[in-house]
């Protein structure tokens, strides 16, 4: 089943502006954690659990449900906010992240037993080698549910994505769509100055994959470029997501000084007072 089936862009809107708006919250609570890509991605999360993805929160383990692998485990925030409004467990959870005992610590853990995580991530570079073996495995025993795993851009520049990316395209496995996020921007500053990534889609077209391009903040051409992935037969699929690390809050919009930053209390308030759909 997928879950729901809110897939109108204005019914979107409003559930990307609600993450986004308990993102800020639950990072001021925790006084630590990080806000730019969090939000960045709030558009792209909402795509997948409300329209794009088939699972079941009241089954977390359902077999059948496609499997959510994020890499860049970083943004946990975003993927707890996303969980939380899609039922898998009480909102008000969220304002426990990063505290001590809480199932919502600052990278996912499954050893904490939070519902809806499919991956322990922390170690940049390592989510699609995961996502490699989850599809390897659903090939040999016949299943058709699909891999999704989220990258950074600045992850991109471990060379075990690579390795991974090779494997996936030597296996024929059609059932990843590699999602990066592309805000050109990574904790030291733009991609471009720390490590050149460029020519993105003409490298991963190289290393054997199907590339598609989409504005990771529009929901319709989310989801269009999902469909369109959805389509493809023998080869992995990668949607190079643009996206605005800070979206929806102007005044941080595209700088990276927020990649690890969290608002105080106060400015929690004036961004969700301010905070565009």
């Amino acid at each position: 089943m997928t879950h729901n089936n809110n897939t109108d862009s204005n019914s979107l809107k409003d559930i990307s502006y609600e993450i986004r708006k308990d993102i800020i919250r639950m990072l001021a609570e925790a006084g630590s954690g990080h806000t730019g890509g969090s939000l960045g991605l709030a558009d792209v999360f909402t795509c997948l659990y409300f329209a794009a993805m088939q699972h079941n929160p009241e089954n977390p383990q359902w077999e059948q449900r496609d499997r959510l692998i994020l890499s860049i485990g970083h943004v946990a925030p975003v993927l707890y906010a996303t969980l939380a409004h899609a039922g898998y467990f009480p909102k008000e959870e969220l304002k426990t992240l990063r505290q001590l005992g809480s199932r919502l610590q600052g990278h996912p853990g499954r050893d904490h037993g939070l519902p809806g995580l499919e991956l322990s991530a922390g170690s940049l570079g390592q989510g699609l080698s995961v996502a490699v073996g989850m599809a390897l495995a659903a090939k040999l025993n016949r299943q058709t549910h699909r891999i999704y795993c989220i990258l950074g851009d600045g992850e991109l520049q471990e060379g075990s994505v690579w390795e991974a990316a090779m494997s996936a395209a030597h296996h024929h496995l059609d059932k990843i769509i590699a999602i990066v996020d592309r805000n050109q921007l990574q904790i030291d500053g733009k991609n471009s100055d720390v490590m050149e990534i460029e020519p993105l889609a003409d490298k991963w077209k190289s290393f054997g994959w199907i590339v598609t391009e989409c504005d990771g903040n529009n929901h319709s051409e989310v989801l269009d470029a999902i469909a369109f992935c959805k389509k493809q037969e023998k080869k992995p699929q990668l949607i190079l997501a643009h996206t605005k690390m800070g979206k929806g809050v102007k005044e941080i919009e595209d700088d990276y000084h927020w990649h690890g930053k969290v608002p105080s209390k106060q400015q929690a308030e004036d961004f969700i007072l301010h905070l565009t759909k």
